[in-house]
């Protein structure tokens, strides 16, 4: 099949499983290798070791797959609303119902099925696997890296998932889009914490979104106050982000809110047993950090906004077997008494 005639019906396809965008780049080494190389020496990545092993593959396609000629990018929109729709308390959109992972696994593996017709020999990722998908997604104009180091789409905004597909395929490349941040800064205004210490670099350790769900540990008492009352991820430098008002509801109903948790305030998630909370989040990315470190996030929210009505609550966790809501529920006692 000729290459050009390959990735149109790609890119049908594609569009057909629900994907927003799909185009391609060449399988060569990423252009920012050296500054991620970087990043990790400085420390930056945290608790993220995962980011720190096989950093070669990582860096260039031809070290998954023998032979690479092309990695495909996609985006999928999980726009779900602007509206808040939590009562006391936020969790990033991408999180409000069905986890991602789960969603475009499924839809990629059809991909593959197809390519595989086409003679290919691919591997899939998802934001699981060694790639720096964003350095792909530029090099194919699948938008551009904004400052907050979220790629940005000009007619998605920020609200969308990256998918990356290596393959043994030589599609044709697509051209890149170039910066289109100008001399915007907003997003590096209203992070909460500072974490973005300059144009695409982010302090993972500072970042919100690393503290409340790649941290597995204690969240330093200094960045607490800072996090309000956000309990999973936190959507400041996306809300700001003026390209943002192109954003369209997402097509895919799962990435809209779930209403399990309508009527929940932050104090009965303290009341939750370990069952509990895997079958209320069963399908939810939030699952993923278990129920002490999302407690932990819970008590950290409670210190921040909480009044007289949570302490029961709150005391009761801070006699919890677990050192990390203990500790965590001690603080915010003492934050909700300070305040009374």
């Amino acid at each position: 099949m000729p290459p050009d005639i390959a990735k149109k019906n790609l890119q049908f396809i594609a569009r057909q499983l629900g994907f927003d965008d799909c185009r391609v780049s060449a399988a060569v080494p990423a252009r920012h290798a050296d500054a991620y190389k970087k990043w990790l020496a400085d420390g930056c990545a945290g608790d993220m070791g995962w980011l720190e092993r096989n950093v070669e593959r990582r860096c260039d396609p031809r070290e998954v797959v023998a032979g690479a000629k092309a990695v495909v990018s996609l985006a999928m929109n999980y726009f779900p609303g602007r509206d808040e729709v939590f009562d006391g308390f936020r969790i990033a959109r991408y999180a409000w119902n069905d986890d991602y992972h789960d969603i475009i696994d499924d839809k990629l593996k059809d991909i593959r099925l197809a390519m595989e017709d086409m003679g290919g020999e691919q591997r899939l990722y998802t934001d699981t696997g060694p790639v720096l998908e964003r350095d792909f997604a530029n090099e194919s104009g699948l938008g551009w890296n904004g400052k907050s180091c979220m790629q940005i789409h000009p007619k998605m905004g920020t609200w969308f998932f990256l998918a990356d597909i290596i393959t043994t395929i030589d599609l044709p490349p697509d051209e890149p889009f170039g910066d289109h941040c100008g001399k915007c800064n907003r997003c590096m205004v209203a992070c909460p914490t500072q974490a973005i210490t300059e144009p695409h670099r982010v302090e993972a350790t500072r970042c919100i979104s690393y503290l409340t769900i790649e941290n597995k540990g204690a969240i330093p008492v200094e960045l607490r106050p800072l996090i309000g009352d956000r309990i999973y991820g936190c959507d400041t430098c996306l809300d700001v982000c003026p390209w943002n008002r192109f954003a369209k509801l997402s097509r895919e109903t799962k990435f809209h809110a779930r209403h399990v948790l309508d009527g929940f305030q932050l104090r009965d998630f303290l009341q939750l047993s370990h069952d509990d909370f895997n079958a209320l989040f069963a399908k939810s990315a939030i699952r993923r950090i278990k129920r002490p470190s999302f407690l932990r996030n819970v008590c950290v929210a409670l210190g921040n906004v909480g009044t007289a009505d949570d302490l029961p609550a709150l005391e009761i966790a801070a006699a919890d077997e677990n050192p990390l809501i203990s500790e965590h529920a001690s603080w915010a006692v003492e934050r909700v008494r300070g305040r009374r």
